[in-house]
């Protein structure tokens, strides 16, 4: 399949180029809108108790996270002073109506309700606003009409709440991905071009990523139409959007190139621009043609063979990591479903510009993806001639193959030690403090918690709830409290650890009362979640008709929290396990590799963890990083990190695995099927891995605690995978198991034979080339024939044509003949001598073994009268003559030119 999409985008190059263009110009317009879609949060479960409870107090209680929170500061007047009171009330009472729905200040109470709201020093006091709409656009729309009216006379403000917070981090992401594009570009290409050695082969990953951006943006956009999308998910789909797309360009960037030198090689094409040796225009220019002609039939091979390899390989490898991300479609919580959705297409965007817009340009560009070539790249440079066979991989593989034991056992010991940290972990919730240290927002929050009275207590919220509660009763205006609510609320201020416990919302419209319960501990300790333990324990009727108990707050919201991630954490483990293990069965056509891959992931993930619970639970990166440590990591940017990391190991096992596998089916020896895989794919694997760790660590400079979390996750997961696991691990398994590696049960075979993922459309391989004896100008394929008495050129003539072979549609089609421009008749005529076998030769470009490709510091025309071998004598038995064919064309024969300065074409006339 993947082979005949090679063939069908080298035929249609450049109508799918300019497809990708509008395709990618279109995806910029519509991709812009993304940015005005982002919601807040996300991180809840939707079906908890506490999440019902922080809805209702949204509706109908008012809610504790106002919308609007503005806090106002003087340094020389009180809350009491009758100045700051005129200042604050004139400038909030002027607010226009349309946007506000209602405000709450420090002089809306009595003097003893009023104290929350007044700092300790009494110089600030905060204003609580709830904006008019149901939506954030309509609420973001609100906000921005009246946040400029907010400046009160003679006072300091500063605005925060959850709009401003939401605002602050969509300006923040922004902020975080230019930068991280700014910071990796430049690095990004320079390894690009050490690494490629060509300037021209180093630009085309960069062009795929671009377009990856630009397609990972509208397909962003297009999934804030399905759900909900936090702005956290663009960061996080950008930054794997990049680096995915790199790592594949990597790969079929480096297997065209490679197999177009050994076509090239193979037809004996030269590399460059030979025919520019040419004196004579004319001829230049049909030598030109000629050339171009000859080389299209080589460069659609090697397409076709790169697709049918690494593009085969990116496609599973796609679908691996699309399958890991598809586990966080499992999980309710609206950021995991984000990203599982939107990284599973931005997954597919990379895939797309890798094995469609990358062949297309490849397509286009055929041996100019050499130019800019290096020094290091050139024919005469040492590093050109390395033996392929050889070097460090090569070297590596086998020692590991010779010593299994000792790297297994440092290795485990290394990744045990990493992942040591992990089994202190302790679980946080997202708050401010993931924001910038500078942030304005932040520096509300912090303030309210540290000076105002309850700032640094988060209460846990009780909600009554049935039919009997009064329809008519308002808490805290003088109404007589219904006795069953007082005695409840007695009963819950008496409890173990509790300081307070008092009415904060009541509801007619929906038949519920809010009891606020403050207590000793810290929000996330052990002793506060015993806490709502007890509280959801308690139970409360009337006149034996239950009432509704529903407990919310940070505390709970937390428990609810990992409660909903363990519960739905072993369906996630099983179906990514499940799919894997189904498409690498698929694809390697073993039971114990894909299993044996699963492993080596989680030894990977494992150690990740190790790594963040030790930077940010402990803070030992605070510094490094520039970030507030919490004391504990935010769950689900775990579960993120499991399906990504998950992801992204896979992604380099099947890289591995698919040459070794390659080797294998050609060699059928474990030990050296592994050393040559080990070979030909451990710098493209590192290189992969060096440019992938260039954008997550600009990543992970963000200014969001949550991705730099999940940057430094994914940066240590691809530095152990590529190194450790990748390296040493799996090929010392693989010499523990030997031939087992590729075992198969019978039953299986036969399935296997049904779901075979590789192609069988590939053309054969060209193998090395054999050059010849001598150069010629150009490469000449002979059709040889067995030998045959020699016969008069008469009689040749007459010798009817042989049935030609029919090709079958697996083979590679036989290039076109030169152009007819080079049939220019000599100035006179010169005998060629005929050989055995009779008749005229028919040379073609591109015969396996017609010679060498003549480099650029050669020079056009004969070689040298005499040589090592002796004094060149060419054709000494006369030209090698082809089996006669049917033909409608001239028989020609190449002859040189009489004053010795090349080679042409000689029409001898009949078919």
């Amino acid at each position: 399949m993947l082979a005949g999409l090679g063939r069908l985008i080298h035929r249609g190059r450049w109508l799918s180029l300019v497809l990708i263009l509008l395709l990618t110009a279109g995806a910029g317009a519509w991709g812009i809108g993304v940015f005005s879609k982002f919601k807040q949060g996300g991180f809840e479960d939707p079906k908890a108790s506490s999440t019902l409870v922080a809805k209702l107090g949204a509706s109908y209680f008012g809610s504790t996270n106002p919308d609007l929170l503005v806090l106002y500061s003087s340094d020389t007047m009180t809350v009491d002073d009758p100045r700051y009171m005129a200042s604050v009330v004139t400038t909030v009472s002027r607010l226009p109506k349309q946007q506000v729905a209602e405000l709450i200040s420090y002089w809306s109470f009595a003097e003893k309700d009023a104290a929350p709201f007044a700092s300790k020093d009494r110089r600030k006091t905060f204003v609580s606003i709830k904006l008019e709409g149901k939506d954030d656009v309509t609420k973001l729309a609100n906000y921005e009409a009246v946040k400029e009216r907010l400046q009160a006379p003679g006072l300091h403000a500063e605005l925060g709440g959850n709009i401003p917070l939401g605002v602050e981090f969509g300006e923040q992401v922004v902020a975080d991905i230019i930068r991280a594009e700014m910071i990796t570009a430049g690095p990004l290409l320079i390894l690009l071009i050490v690494l490629f050695g060509a300037l021209v082969a180093s630009l085309q990953p960069m062009i795929v990523a671009v377009f990856s951006i630009v397609g990972g943006l509208a397909v962003l956009h297009g999934v804030t139409y399905l759900t909900s999308v936090t702005s956290f998910a663009l960061e996080v789909v950008t930054m794997m959007g990049v680096g995915l797309a790199i790592d594949y360009s990597l790969f079929i960037v480096s297997r065209f190139r490679e197999e177009l030198a050994r076509g090239m090689d193979a037809a004996g094409l030269p590399p460059g621009k030979p025919w520019k040796r040419i004196g004579d225009r004319k001829r230049r220019r049909a030598d030109k043609k000629a050339y171009k002609r000859a080389l299209d039939p080589v460069r659609q091979a090697a397409l076709v063979r790169t697709m049918g390899t690494a593009g085969r390989t990116i496609i599973v490898s796609g679908i691996t990591v699309s399958a890991a991300l598809g586990g966080l479609l499992l999980f309710p919580q609206m950021f995991l479903r984000t990203i599982g959705l939107a990284g599973i297409a931005t997954v597919m965007v990379a895939v797309f510009g890798a094995t469609v817009l990358l062949p297309t340009m490849l397509a286009l560009l055929g041996p100019k993806v050499e130019g800019g070539r290096m020094p290091w790249r050139r024919p005469g440079a040492k590093r050109a001639q390395r033996d392929p066979d050889s070097g460090f991989w090569y070297r590596l593989g086998h020692s590991v193959m010779k010593h299994p034991v000792p790297y297994f056992a440092v290795v485990v010991v290394i990744l045990g030690v990493l992942f040591q940290p992990f089994l202190n972990v302790q679980f946080s919730s997202v708050d401010a403090r993931v924001l910038p240290k500078e942030s304005a927002t932040r520096a509300v929050v912090e303030t309210v918690k540290s000076e105002f009275p309850s700032g640094s207590t988060e209460p846990i919220d009780v909600v009554v709830s049935g039919d009997l509660i009064p329809r008519n009763w308002v808490p805290g205006r003088g109404e007589a409290i219904p006795p069953y609510l007082e005695a409840f609320r007695k009963r819950l201020a008496g409890m173990p650890g509790v300081t307070d416990a008092q009415f904060t919302g009541y509801s007619g419209t929906y038949g519920g009362v809010r009891i606020s319960v403050t207590h000793k501990y810290d929000p996330m300790a052990k002793q506060a979640q015993d806490l709502v333990k007890r509280l959801r324990a308690l139970d409360l009727t009337k006149g034996d008709y239950p009432m509704h108990i529903d407990v919310g707050g940070s505390t709970a919201s937390q428990m609810d929290l990992m409660s909903s991630l363990l519960r739905t954490l072993p369906m996630m483990a099983l179906a990514v396990g499940i799919a894997t293990f189904v498409l690498l069965f698929m694809f390697f056509g073993s039971i114990v590799l894909p299993l044996k891959a699963i492993v080596m992931n989680v030894l990977s993930i494992g150690a990740s963890f190790g790594a963040i619970v030790w930077g940010f639970q402990y803070g030992h990166l605070a510094g490094l990083l520039d970030f507030t440590p919490t004391g504990g990591v935010e769950a689900t940017s775990m579960i993120l990190i499991l399906a990504v990391v998950f992801g992204l190991s896979m992604d380099y096992e099947v890289f591995l695995l698919s040459r070794i596998r390659e080797e294998w089916d050609r060699t059928h020896d474990n030990r050296t099927a592994v050393a040559v895989g080990m070979q030909r794919t451990g710098s493209i694997i590192t290189s992969a891995a060096l440019l992938f760790l260039v954008v997550i660590a600009a990543f992970s400079l963000a200014g969001i605690t949550v991705v730099k979390l999940i940057g430094v996750g994914m940066f240590v997961a691809v530095v152990v995978d590529a190194l450790l696991v990748r390296s040493l691990l799996v090929p010392a398994t693989m010499r523990f198991m030997g031939s087992a590696n590729w075992w198969l049960p019978r039953p299986l075979a036969g399935l296997h034979a049904r779901m075979d993922l590789r192609e069988r459309d590939i053309l054969p391989d060209a193998g090395p080339s054999k050059s010849a004896d001598r150069p010629l100008p150009y490469a000449l394929r002979w059709e040889e024939t067995p030998a045959a008495p020699p016969q008069p050129p008469a009689m040749a003539a007459a010798t009817p044509p042989l049935p030609r072979r029919r090709s079958t549609r697996h083979e590679t089609p036989p290039p076109a003949p030169p152009h007819p421009a080079l049939r220019e008749p000599p100035p006179a005529p010169v005998p060629v001598p005929s050989g055995p076998g009779g008749g005229a030769p028919r040379p073609r470009y591109g015969n396996p073994g017609a010679g060498r490709p003549q480099t650029s510091g050669e020079p056009h025309g004969p070689p040298p009268a005499t040589s090592p071998e002796g004094p060149w004598a060419p054709w000494a038995n006369g030209p090698p003559q082809p089996q006669p064919r049917h033909s409608t064309r001239s028989r020609r024969e190449i002859v040189p030119d009489p004053d010795g300065s090349g080679w042409r074409w000689r029409d001898t006339g009949g078919s």
